[in-house]
């Protein structure tokens, strides 16, 4: 399987770009060494195959997510008292 990445840095045919083999390099901006601008490249990289366990589980293939059971009597949010929130608050002194 191949897919394109673009990168700005410059690599040779039979290299690696982001753990793929390049098969092809195509220049989109040449470099201009006068502004000190590098170029962008398209490699046409061949991707790895995928380990037999990764490859079983296609995305979209999963069950929908079923949304979670409404809570009893919840007529709305509020906000906590400092009683029901368990903790202690301490002021301290003035300075």
């Amino acid at each position: 399987m191949t897919k394109t990445v673009r990168s700005p840095f410059n690599h040779e045919l039979g290299g690696t770009v982001e753990g793929c083999t390049i098969l092809e390099k195509r220049v989109v901006i040449p470099p201009n060494p006068e502004e000190k601008r590098r170029g962008v490249y398209d490699y046409l990289v061949e991707v790895p195959p995928l380990p037999a366990t990764a490859r079983s589980a296609k995305p979209g293939t999963r069950a929908p997510k079923t949304p979670p059971a409404p809570k009893e009597a919840s007529a709305g949010f509020t906000r906590a008292a400092p009683g029901e929130m368990g903790s202690v608050i301490r002021r301290i002194g003035g300075r």
